[in-house]
């Protein structure tokens, strides 16, 4: 018996209806978060928290992007950021000293520093001052001077009531009430520039040493703490001259993350006013 041979059309038809091949889409990737550690729950971070050696216990954290990172994220309970004597303590006009009257031991005068008011300050950040004026000095900007350093609670009732005097409630803007003051921790520098006599705080940023400051007192583990366009979360208007020493670690975050204040920094509501 003969087979006939296949209709060429139906062999068509087969082909029209047999699936085509689907082309594989991109799979998506998706970006991790990553994994913030808690703190706490680190040996090496809490017996050096409890030795009281801040920069050990940054460098534990693993650094100071990562210490950063879990104060914000919540995952470091163990950590008072409301603790005067700590290096990561943030005093603004939200968070006052605690004691409000707190005053720091180990004051010295900062050694190779021409100093203005007889400012002392913490034994770390006089050194720390110590090594940006001659990192200044070495850069070819010029002298840098010491304007004032720790202030009292006593002493800054008296500057506060000295500008309040002068510009009434705009004062807050200029001058922190007394126990809401950077200098009460001793890690608060007001500097100025000199080239034979010394200029005023608000020559500063004017001056090479001015500029310099800006650029690069992050090496020597300082910030500049009230920079121009910060005011709605700091209350202050700009102070150029206004370092504060937060050790290398957490400065060299601070840089390298582009951070314009400590409350950003550590996650903090913005403080632009008292609460009274």
């Amino acid at each position: 018996m003969m087979v006939p041979p296949p209709d060429p059309a139906s062999a068509t038809m087969r082909l029209k209806s047999e699936p085509s091949t689907v082309e594989q889409l991109p799979v998506p990737t998706l970006e991790q978060t990553p994994v913030v550690t808690d703190l706490c729950t680190v040996p090496e971070f809490i017996a050096a928290l409890e030795a009281r050696d801040d920069e050990a216990a940054i460098v534990a954290a693993g650094g100071g992007e990562a210490f950063r990172a879990a104060v914000a994220a919540g995952r470091a309970s163990c950590v008072d950021l409301a603790d005067p004597a700590r290096r990561w303590a943030v005093v603004n006009k939200l968070r006052p000293a605690n004691p409000v009257d707190y005053r720091p031991t180990g004051l010295i005068m900062p050694d190779g520093v021409r100093n203005i008011e007889g400012g002392a300050l913490r034994s770390d950040a006089a050194s720390a001052l110590t090594a940006l004026v001659a990192a200044a000095r070495d850069a070819g900007v010029g002298e840098v001077a010491l304007e004032s350093g720790f202030r009292s609670y006593q002493t800054q009732q008296s500057t506060y009531g000295r500008h309040y005097a002068e510009r009434g409630a705009q004062a807050d803007q200029v001058s922190a009430r007394p126990g809401y003051s950077e200098h009460q921790t001793g890690l608060g520098a007001d500097v100025v520039a000199c080239s034979g006599a010394c200029g005023a705080l608000d020559d500063l940023a004017a001056t090479p040493q001015g500029q310099w400051i800006a650029d690069h007192s992050w090496e020597q583990g300082w910030i500049v703490r009230y920079v121009d366009g910060a005011t709605p979360v700091t209350g202050y208007l700009p102070e150029p001259w206004h370092l504060r020493y937060v050790g290398p670690e957490l400065a060299r975050a601070y840089h390298d993350g582009g951070w314009q204040t400590l409350e950003e920094f550590f996650g903090l509501e913005a403080a632009p006013d008292y609460r009274d």
